[in-house]
């Protein structure tokens, strides 16, 4: 379990050491069996409710924690340690209720981000299509206005929170004939109701107990005070900036994941012996562990400071990216070294390293691929140092 550090200051270290105890006694204890029968995780989810961690970035001013994101991105952090699905049911559901808090009317911040806040309304965001991920000017779902009514028909897919959640912000197309085509993109608050089809839950590799669906949109209808910000066409702009939260949260999760490698293998290559010692005393294993250490202590600092110029309300995109790409990469690379360093015992589904092994590739594609984190970061550097 992750102990405090440097990093903490008072006030998160009474917020991460109840996190903590939540993860050690409602969390570690069941997650084998939830995440080996793809369970979805309905009484954990419950608690989390109750500890608020839903409106844990929501303005207090709307019944949320208002909690800074560097906090946040440690919370995910410690959850990805522990079970990473937990931190997918969060993040999706941030994402879209910091879109309505930065973007929405004021009238739609005081309907909904109390009720999202609490988890009565809990989701996530619909933006990948079927043939749609990276390119999301390319998706095909359409809004025509009728009356004080959107009919939405298209599709989505690789939705989180949509089985068991109930509320999505909801990219659509307003305008097919738009140039740009973002200018013709919007985003409605869609609560579940007739139209809106959860058509199956797809199997993972990994990443097991959250529901991760393909959904259908029939004729769905939303009232067109549900159109985030009131404006048509903003669509595309509102979610980037959700996005690179949403990467600061996949950075943190590949941190957990790391920390987690490399907490298992430190533990095991202290009482794993052979040729009469401890394997942690063979020259081979010592180098293995000095680079998984490195890496994790290189992705924290990424992570955390990417949180902090997300805080100041700065365009962080090339910080969020650098943090996502090398935080995730070395959640791959340390759960690669730990299943070497646990031997075959690492390929048994008795142990953690395993699920962290099946986990972490999900990290380099979700929220925007390790390859497009690269070209953003050096279009960013390129636009910043212009010679």
């Amino acid at each position: 379990m992750h102990t405090a550090n440097a990093y903490d200051t008072e006030q998160e270290q009474l917020i991460l050491d109840m996190l903590d105890r939540f993860l050690a006694v409602e969390v570690q204890p069941h997650v084998h069996k939830l995440e080996h029968d793809d369970i979805y995780p309905e009484e954990i989810v419950e608690k989390m409710k109750e500890m608020g961690l839903f409106g844990c970035l929501i303005s207090p001013e709307y019944g949320g924690l208002g909690l800074s994101t560097v906090t946040y991105a440690k919370i995910i952090e410690r959850m990805s340690a522990v079970w990473m699905s937990i931190s997918g049911i969060i993040n999706s559901h941030v994402i879209m209720a910091m879109t309505v808090q930065r973007n929405g009317t004021e009238e739609q911040k005081r309907e909904f981000l109390p009720r999202f806040a609490t988890g009565e309304l809990r989701g996530g965001v619909g933006l990948t299509e079927p043939d749609c991920g990276t390119d999301l000017q390319a998706i095909r779902t359409v809004a025509r206005r009728q009356g004080d009514k959107y009919v939405v028909n298209g599709a989505k897919m690789w939705i989180t929170n949509s089985m068991y959640g109930n509320c999505l912000a909801l990219l659509v197309k307003t305008d097919t004939q738009a140039n740009p085509r973002h200018r013709g993109m919007s985003l409605l608050i869609a609560e579940k109701g007739k139209g809106f089809i959860v058509s199956k839950k797809l199997e993972k590799l990994g990443y097991k107990g959250i529901d991760t669906c393909a959904l259908n949109f029939d004729d769905y209808e939303v009232d067109a005070s549900r159109l985030i910000g009131g404006v048509e066409g903003k669509g595309l702009q509102q979610i980037l900036n959700g996005l690179e939260l949403g990467r600061i949260n996949v950075a943190a999760r590949g941190l957990g994941v790391a920390q987690a490698a490399l907490s298992e293998a430190l533990a095991y290559s202290q009482t794993r012996k052979t040729f009469g010692k401890p394997i942690c005393e063979h020259q081979a294993i010592q180098l293995k562990l000095g680079e998984m250490a490195t890496r994790t202590e290189a992705s924290r600092l990424l992570v955390y400071s990417a949180a902090a110029a997300y805080d100041k309300g700065e365009r962080c995109d090339a910080e969020a990216g650098m943090a996502k790409f090398f935080a995730t990469e070395a959640g791959m690379e340390n759960a690669l070294e730990a299943m070497r360093i646990f031997g075959g015992y690492g390929y048994s589904k008795e142990y953690n390293v395993e699920r962290l092994y099946r986990d972490a590739p999900l990290l380099l594609i979700g929220e925007g691929t390790n390859e497009m984190q690269r070209i953003i970061i050096a279009k960013q550097m390129i636009e910043r140092n212009r010679v």
